[in-house]
C-alpha cells in the first residue's frame, strides 16, 4: 500500500517538474522570439534611418548643384552683358546705305538668275523688228519712217510692262519668309521696298539702252540729240517708278507670284494698246480717242517721242508729271502701311 502510495507520488512529482520544463520551454521561446522581434525592429528604424538620411544628403546635393548652375548662369549672363555693352558699339545703318545695299542685292538677283533679263531684252527686240518690218509699211508707208514713230513707244511699252517685275519680287521675297529677317534688323524698315524699287531704277534702264540701239542698228535717228533722248529717258523711269507702286500692292496682297503676273496684265494690255505707241491718235474713231487721249500711256510715248525728235511737248510733259506725282501720291503710302501692317 506505501509503496504504491510512493509509486503515485512519483508519477506526480515527475510529472510536475516536466511541465515546468516545457513552461521553462515556453517562457524562453516567447523570450526568445521578444528579442528577435525586438532586433529586427531596430535594425527595420536603422534601415529606414539611414534611407532618409540618404534621401537628405541627395536633396541637399541637388540643391547645391542648382545653386552652383544658378550662379553660373548668373555669371555667363553678366559675362554677356559686358561684352554687349562695350564700346564701340555697331551703329545703325543709315536709311540711305540700307536702300542703296538692298538696291544691290536686287540687281544681284538677275546675277544669280540670268533668265529674268529675257523680258527686258529679248522680248523688246522682238516687238521692234515685227513691227518695224511686218506693220510699218502698212501703218507709215515704209519700215524706215514707221521705225521714227515706233522706237520711242515701244521703248515706253517695254518699260511699262516690265515695272511688273517690282511686285513680283516682292511677293516672291515674302512667301520665302525673307521679309520677317529683313524686319528684325536695326535699319530703316521701309529700305526693302524702296532698295528693291531702285534696284529695277536700272532694270528699266538696260532695257531702255536696249531699245534704243537696236533703233539706231536699225535707222533711227533722233533730231533731240543726246539731251532729248537722255530726258525722254529720264522722264519715263520717273512714270515707271511711280507706276511700281501699284505692282508693291499687289505683290503683298495676292499670294504667288503667278498671281501678281496675271493681275497686272489684265490692267497693262488695254492701257499700253489703247493708246498711240503703234499708231497715230488721229486713226482712231472718236469714242476712243476721248478716251486714248487722257490716257497716262499716250501723255508719255507723246512726250517721249517730242523730245527725242527735239519738237515742243509742254502738254504732254505735264501730264506724265501729273501722273507720276499722283501715283505716287496716293499709292506708295498705301504700299508703306500695308508693309507695315504685314509686321
Amino acid at each position: 500500500m506505501s509503496k504504491a502510495v510512493d509509486r503515485t507520488r512519483g508519477k506526480s512529482s515527475s510529472a510536475s517538474r516536466n511541465g515546468a520544463g516545457r513552461s521553462n520551454s515556453t517562457r524562453s521561446a516567447q523570450s526568445k522570439t521578444r528579442g528577435a522581434s525586438a532586433h529586427g525592429g531596430n535594425g527595420s528604424a536603422k534601415a529606414t534611418r539611414k534611407e532618409a538620411g540618404q534621401l537628405a544628403s541627395s536633396s541637399r546635393a541637388k540643391k547645391t548643384e542648382k545653386q552652383q548652375s544658378s550662379g553660373l548662369l548668373s555669371h555667363q549672363a553678366t559675362d554677356l552683358r559686358g561684352i554687349f555693352s562695350q564700346e564701340p558699339r555697331p551703329s545703325e545703318v543709315s536709311a540711305g546705305g540700307a536702300t542703296l545695299t538692298l538696291a544691290w542685292r536686287a540687281l544681284l538677283k538677275i546675277k544669280h538668275v540670268p533668265f529674268q533679263m529675257f523680258d527686258v531684252t529679248i522680248m523688246p527686240v522682238m516687238f521692234t523688228l515685227l513691227f518695224t518690218f511686218i506693220f510699218g509699211g502698212a501703218l507709215a508707208g515704209t519700215p524706215q519712217e514707221y521705225i521714227q514713230f515706233l522706237i520711242p513707244g515701244i521703248l515706253v511699252q517695254t518699260v511699262v510692262f516690265i515695272t511688273v517685275y517690282t511686285g513680283v519680287g516682292l511677293n516672291t521675297d515674302i512667301q520665302k519668309g525673307l521679309f520677317d529677317r529683313f524686319r528684325s534688323l536695326p535699319m530703316w524698315q521701309p529700305s526693302p521696298i524702296v532698295g528693291a524699287l531702285a534696284g529695277d531704277l536700272v532694270r528699266y534702264t538696260v532695257a531702255s539702252l536696249v531699245i534704243l540701239i537696236i533703233g539706231l542698228i536699225l535707222g533711227f535717228r533722233p533730231e533731240g540729240g543726246f539731251l532729248g533722248v537722255s530726258l525722254a529717258l529720264l522722264l519715263v523711269l520717273l512714270f515707271a517708278s511711280a507706276l511700281s507702286w501699284i505692282w508693291m500692292i499687289f505683290g503683298m496682297k495676292v499670294q504667288t507670284p503667278e498671281s501678281v503676273m496675271t493681275t497686272s496684265f489684265i490692267f497693262l494690255m488695254p492701257l499700253t494698246f489703247a493708246s498711240n505707241i503703234f499708231v497715230e491718235l488721229g486713226t482712231m474713231p472718236d469714242w476712243l480717242q476721248a478716251i486714248v487721249r487722257h490716257s497716262p500711256v499716250t501723255y508719255l510715248a507723246t512726250a517721249s517721242r517730242s523730245l527725242m525728235h527735239g519738237e515742243a511737248a509742254g502738254t504732254a510733259i505735264v501730264g506724265v508729271l501729273a501722273y507720276s506725282a499722283g501715283l505716287t501720291a496716293i499709292f506708295a503710302p498705301i504700299a508703306l502701311r500695308m508693309y507695315h501692317r504685314e509686321r
